[in-house]
């Protein structure tokens, strides 16, 4: 498998799931301003949408979205227990974390990293994603060690790599002491470590 990135982008998440499957797979990184991979080949070719992750199975086929290449890693390799099984509440619980972390922490933390956003509009993005951050503290606070529970899941790392983006974008995790606990926790994992290190991020 290849998997395109760009280092510390949501595509981190599925390096890090990767790494704890113990998977023969190969990293190119992705320049998604000028729309090349390291190899200079055109990376709109790859994947049209322009940006990371992308997976390129053994067969070939191009898979993209982060949380679809969770899923797709996770089922292929059931053995690791990073999803719970089909049809069960756990399940589902994974996917609304999953979906959460996507569809609003994720798109809060945008503005944040687009160069024309002005200073007004990154208050605001602050202010938005503070209102996320709020939700998972109250998640987290019944001491749980995982965002779903006691497993670590695919949850998790999606859930990390996009909250850890507040150590880049002037906001202080330590408001959310669970939050914050949680993200030290999930970063101490080895496969974590050797994500991060490989893409330069450590």
């Amino acid at each position: 498998m290849k998997l395109y990135l760009s280092p510390g982008a949501c595509s981190l998440a599925s390096h890090m799931t990767l790494r704890e499957l113990g998977a023969d797979f190969d990293v190119i990184r992705v320049d998604t301003q000028s729309g090349q991979t390291e190899t200079g080949a055109d990376y709109r070719a790859i994947n049209p949408k322009g940006y990371v992750p992308s997976l390129e199975l053994d067969e070939g086929q191009i898979l993209t979205e982060g949380p679809a290449i969770l899923q797709y890693l996770a089922d292929t390799h059931p053995e690791a227990e990073l999803a719970p099984p089909l049809g069960t509440l756990e399940r589902a619980r994974m996917l609304e974390v999953l979906t959460f972390t996507s569809s609003e922490l994720h798109k809060a933390f945008s503005p944040l990293f687009r160069a024309s956003s002005s200073e007004a509009i990154k208050t605001d993005a602050r202010a938005e994603v503070s209102r996320k951050m709020a939700f998972v503290e109250a998640l987290l606070a019944d001491g749980r060690e995982h965002v779903t529970g006691a497993t670590y899941t695919i949850a998790d790392a999606y859930l990390f790599v996009v909250s850890n983006w507040a150590h880049f974008t002037g906001i202080d995790l330590n408001a959310w002491p669970n939050l914050s606990a949680f993200v030290q926790r999930v970063s101490q994992r080895p496969a974590t470590q050797a994500a991060m290190k490989a893409e330069g991020l450590i």
